[in-house]
C-alpha cells in the first residue's frame, strides 16, 4: 500500500463565525499524504496549517465548519461522518500530536491513565495488559524508567518528556495516519533529533502516513518526502522535497529560506518579510502575498493567480503566467551589509565558580536528604558590546545560571562581578542602581507580561520603579520611541498582551528590558517558538541595538544556527558545568568536547541545491539527573570515547588556545 493515497484533501474550505462575521482560515486547500510517506505543511503562524489539521480530524472549534471540499481517509469521506463515527476514526485510524503538550495533557490524570484511555477505547485492553502496553509505549518513545513515569502527572515531566508522552498517546491506537503539529517546536536539538528519528522509525515500521506541520525547514529537510507551502489559507507551492530545496519557486518560499540565520550572513541583516499574514476576514482581490512580495506587479493586486505546473511541481503565482518570462529570478536585492561590531576586550561581567544548589527535603520533618546541583561551578565572562551564547540541552542549568546572575534565584557559591563590583554579596538596597543596567528577556513573553496591564503601563512600570525618568510626559515620549524602535506602532501602547502575536509580544519584552537603559541583557531563548521570518526580525533588532548602544548579551539558547549568526563567544553547558568555551568560530567549526560534537550533529541541516545525507541523533540517552550525577565526567554514560579515567575523575580545564578551554580527558596533558 506504500505510496498510495492515504489522506486526500480536495478543495477544503473552513468557515469560522466570530463576532457576527464569517472568516475563512482555510480556503481551497488541496494536499495528499501517501501511505508510508510524510507531507510537510510549512508557513508562518496564521497561515491556516493547524486549522487544516483540525478540519481533517473533525476537531474544529465552536462556530467552525467545513463549507466546501472533501477530506478522504483511504477513500472514505470523513467530513460526512457523524461525530459518533468520527470517535472511532480518531485515535484508531488517525491520530494527532498537538503543538502544546502542556495544555493538551490532562493535568489531573496520570500519564498511565491518559494512555490507557486510548487502549481501552480503541484496542479493548484493560487491567494489567493495558498497563504493560502503556509501559512499552513509553519505553518506545525513549522515556527512561517508564514504569515509574506511568504513575506521574504531566507537571512532573520536562517539556521533552511531555512531548514524548503525547507521541505515545497518539501511537497507542496504532493509527494509519499521524498528524504532527509542530511536534518539536520548543525542544532542544538532541531531544528534537530523538523525537524525529523515533517518528521516522515508527513510520517505516508501520507504513504510517504523516502530515507534519512545522516552520522549521531543517525538520522538513530531515523528515519530509513532499512539501506544501501554505499562505493565508491557500497552498502556494507543492512538490518533492529535493526539488523544493534545490530551487523554491514561490517568492514566499524564497523569502523563508532567506530569513534563515547562518555564519555567512553575520555581517548582513537577515532578510525579513515586511508586514504580516493578512488577518482573518481581510478582503483580498488578487494574490494574498502581494502586499509583502518583492516581485509584486500590478496584475498581482487585481487578479488571483492560478495554480501552475512547473517541472512536476505546483506554484500559485502570476510570475509563472505564460507572458511573464520569469525575469524576476535574479531581481532580488542582496541584503544590506552592516558594519561588524567589535566587542571591547574589557569584561563587563565576570562569573567565577557560580553554584546554585537546591535542597531536596523528605519526610515529616522535611530534612534535607540531598542537593540538586543545577549550576555547579560555572565560569565565564562577557565583554562590552559582546554576545556570549550559553548553549546546552534543557535541564543543564542554563536558565538557572542566567537568573542567578541577576539574583532572581539565590546563588549557593562562587562570585559574580559586574564592572568589578561583587553582586552576590550586594545588599538588597544596593541592587537598585544595578537593576537598571542588568536586565533579562524571558523565554515566554506571554507569561512574563502582566495580562492585566496595558503595554504602555508595562514599559512605564520599570522606569517608575527604578527612577529612570521622573517626568510623566517624558516617560510617555520615551515609551513611544521604544515601541517604534522595536518595530511596533506607538498606538499599540493601550493594548493588552493577549492582543498581540508571539513575535510582537517578544518585541514588547525587549522594549521593557530597554526601557531602563541597560548595559547587559540576559536573553533566555528569545526566539525559540517564533517563525523564521519573525525570528529574523528579532535577531536583526538585537544586532542593531547592540551596535547602537554597545549592549552586551548573555544569549541562552539551544538553536545553534542562531548562535552561529549572533554570537562572538560560545560556552557549552552540561549538567551544571561549562565543558567547552571559546570563540564562536572555534567551537562551532572545530568542536573538541564529545558533547559539543553531539549537539552539532543533532541539528537538522537545511540543505542547499544538493541534499545532505540522512542525519541521525545517535543513541537516545537522556540527560542524567542533577540530583545524582554520574561519577567522573558527567557525560561519560553518553560518550562513545569514554575511558576508565572518564568514569572515575571529573576532568580539569585544558586550555587549547588563548581563547579556548575544554574539560575532557582526551585533551589532558
Amino acid at each position: 500500500m506504500k505510496g498510495q493515497s492515504l489522506l486526500q484533501v480536495d478543495g477544503l474550505r473552513v468557515e469560522l463565525r466570530a463576532g457576527g462575521r464569517r472568516v475563512y482560515p482555510v480556503d481551497g486547500v488541496h494536499v495528499t499524504v501517501p501511505a508510508g510517506q510524510t507531507l510537510a505543511l510549512v508557513g508562518e503562524s496564521g497561515c491556516g496549517k493547524s486549522m487544516t489539521a483540525l478540519a481533517c480530524m473533525g476537531l474544529l472549534p465552536r462556530g467552525g465548519r467545513i463549507t466546501a471540499g472533501q477530506v478522504k481517509l483511504a477513500g472514505e469521506a470523513l467530513e460526512r461522518l457523524p461525530e459518533v463515527r468520527m470517535r472511532d476514526v480518531r485515535g484508531r485510524r488517525m491520530a494527532m500530536i498537538f503543538q502544546e503538550p502542556a495544555s493538551s495533557l490532562n493535568p489531573v490524570m496520570t500519564v498511565g491513565d491518559q494512555i490507557g484511555e486510548v487502549l481501552v477505547r480503541h484496542r479493548s485492553l484493560h487491567g494489567q495488559p493495558a498497563w504493560n502496553e502503556a509501559e512499552r509505549l513509553l519505553a518506545a518513545v525513549g522515556i527512561p524508567d517508564p514504569r515509574r513515569r506511568l504513575g506521574e502527572y504531566p507537571f512532573q515531566l520536562s517539556g521533552g518528556m511531555k512531548q514524548r508522552v503525547m507521541i505515545a498517546i497518539a501511537l497507542a491506537g496504532e493509527p494509519e495516519l499521524l498528524i504532527a503539529d509542530e511536534p518539536t517546536t520548543a525542544l532542544d536539538v538532541t531531544i528534537q533529533a530523538q523525537v524525529l528519528d523515533l517518528l521516522r522509525t515508527l513510520q517505516a515500521r508501520r507504513g504510517m502516513g504523516m502530515l507534519l506541520i512545522t516552520h522549521d525547514l531543517g525538520v522538513v529537510a530531515r523528515m519530509a518526502h513532499r512539501v506544501a507551502v501554505m499562505y493565508a489559507g491557500e497552498v502556494v507551492e507543492a512538490g518533492e522535497r529535493e526539488a523544493f530545496f534545490a530551487a523554491p519557486l514561490h517568492p514566499y518560499s524564497r523569502k523563508l529560506f532567506a530569513a534563515l540565520p547562518d555564519a555567512g550572513r553575520r555581517d548582513h541583516a537577515l532578510e525579513t518579510i515586511p508586514g504580516q499574514v493578512p488577518p482573518l476576514g481581510a478582503r483580498l482581490r488578487g494574490c494574498r502575498f502581494a502586499e509583502r512580495c518583492p516581485q509584486v506587479r500590478p496584475r498581482c493586486r487585481d487578479a488571483q493567480p492560478a495554480l501552475h505546473e512547473v517541472d512536476g511541481r505546483q506554484v500559485r503565482c502570476h510570475l509563472y503566467d505564460a507572458e511573464s518570462g520569469l525575469s524576476w529570478l535574479s531581481a532580488e536585492a542582496v541584503p544590506e551589509g552592516r558594519a561588524a561590531t567589535s566587542p571591547d576586550s574589557r569584561p563587563v561581567l565576570e562569573v567565577d565558580g557560580l553554584k546554585v544548589h537546591f535542597p531536596v527535603r523528605k519526610g515529616v520533618f522535611r530534612r534535607v536528604t540531598g542537593q540538586i546541583k543545577a549550576v555547579d561551578g560555572v565560569t565565564l565572562s562577557v565583554a562590552a558590546g559582546e554576545t556570549v551564547a550559553l548553549v546546552g540541552e534543557s535541564g543543564c542549568g542554563k536558565t538557572t545560571a542566567g537568573k542567578a546572575l541577576l539574583q532572581l534565584v539565590p546563588a549557593s557559591g562562587g562570585a559574580v562581578r559586574y564592572d568589578g563590583r561583587e553582586l552576590l554579596t550586594l545588599a538588597p538596597a544596593d541592587w537598585r542602581p544595578v537593576r537598571r543596567e542588568l536586565q533579562m528577556i524571558f523565554q515566554d513573553p506571554f507569561s512574563s507580561l502582566n495580562p492585566r496591564m496595558r503595554v504602555g503601563e508595562i514599559l512605564e512600570e520599570g522606569m517608575r520603579s527604578l527612577g529612570v525618568e521622573p517626568d510623566a510626559a517624558q516617560r510617555a515620549l520615551r515609551i513611544e520611541a521604544l515601541l517604534q524602535r522595536v518595530g511596533l506602532d506607538p498606538s499599540m501602547r493601550d493594548r493588552f498582551p493577549h492582543e498581540f502575536s508571539g513575535g510582537q509580544r517578544q518585541r514588547i519584552a525587549i522594549a521593557r528590558a530597554l526601557a531602563v537603559s541597560p548595559r547587559l541583557i540576559v536573553c533566555d531563548e528569545p526566539t525559540s517558538a517564533l517563525d523564521v521570518s519573525v525570528q529574523a526580525q528579532i535577531l536583526n533588532l538585537l544586532k542593531d541595538l547592540q551596535g547602537e548602544f554597545g549592549l552586551s548579551y548573555l544569549f541562552i539558547t539551544h538553536n545553534l544556527a542562531v548562535v552561529d549568526y549572533l554570537a562572538h563567544q560560545v560556552a557549552v553547558m552540561y549538567l551544571g558545568r561549562i565543558v567547552e568555551r571559546g570563540r564562536a568560530e572555534e567551537v562551532l567549526r572545530d568542536a573538541r568536547h564529545p558533547y559539543t560534537r553531539m549537539l552539532l550533529a543533532a541539528v537538522p541541516k537545511v540543505p542547499g541545491p544538493v541534499l545532505t545525507a540522512e542525519q541521525g541523533a545517535g543513541e537516545a540517552i537522556d540527560l542524567p539527573s542533577p540530583l545524582s550525577p554520574p561519577a567522573g565526567c558527567h557525560f561519560h554514560p553518553r560518550c562513545s570515547e569514554a575511558t576508565v579515567a572518564c568514569r572515575e575523575i571529573y576532568p580539569d580545564e585544558t586550555r587549547l588556545s588563548p581563547t579556548r578551554v575544554v574539560r575532557c580527558h582526551l585533551y589532558a596533558s
